[in-house]
């Protein structure tokens, strides 16, 4: 599950492309905090600490503001054009007995036998839209592919979700799969055979009617 982890804020005033850009350049996030029919406050975070909360999985942190704390969900995240570094990030307000709606990845464990039988392996999902307590986000929803072969297929109806989790996805849409090689290419059809009937050519019949006349 999720973890919960501290995470230091401070209030922001000033707002704009110029004033986020030497924010970034202090090694400091651009934030905002919004939901549960409360204000929305601009706030900046460590880049270096939210990077770190996100990479050991946190989706829900415990935002830090002097005296005051409060539970917030990572709601979005803006990323530079490499995908390198953290632009922007998104808060939302949530509380212990919330259920929220979230969309996590789809993790695939194991390897499947068809695939080492010559199949391949197709993953239409990767991303699954699930509801669940606020406190209690998977990181990702696994899916057990050890055993599929060629030709089987694992829908949402066949996934085993963690304790407390729903999801409304369409339950016989497909997860993953393991189809056959591609066929070869056909061979080209074989030359008619002699004594068929000749494709109409209408200029040649038209000279033929003629010479009839």
């Amino acid at each position: 599950m999720a973890q919960t982890e501290v995470l230091e804020a401070q209030p922001r005033s000033e707002r704009g492309t110029h004033e986020a850009r030497r924010l970034r350049k202090q090694g400091v996030v651009p934030a905002v905090v919004y939901g549960h029919q409360e204000e929305t406050a601009m706030l900046s975070v460590s880049a270096d600490a939210l990077t770190k909360a996100i990479r050991r999985g946190a989706r829900v942190i415990d935002l830090k503001q002097g005296a005051k704390q409060e539970t917030v969900l990572i709601r979005d995240l803006q990323w530079d054009h490499l995908g390198h570094a953290i632009h922007h990030v998104d808060f939302y307000r949530v509380s212990a007995d919330e259920r929220i709606t979230i969309e996590v990845r789809i993790e695939l464990r194991g390897t499947a036998p068809g695939v080492t039988g010559g199949g391949v392996l197709d993953q239409p999902m990767h991303n699954m839209e699930i509801e669940c307590l606020a406190l209690n986000v998977p990181d990702s929803i696994r899916v057990n592919i050890g055993e599929l072969q060629i030709g089987q297929v694992i829908h949402v109806k066949e996934l085993t979700l963690p304790e407390g989790v729903t999801t409304n996805a369409d339950p016989d849409a497909v997860v993953v799969q393991v189809t056959a090689p591609a066929a070869e290419a056909e061979e080209t059809p074989a030359a008619a055979e002699p004594g068929a009937a000749e494709p109409e050519v209408i200029g040649r019949v038209k000279a033929e009617e003629e010479e009839a006349e």
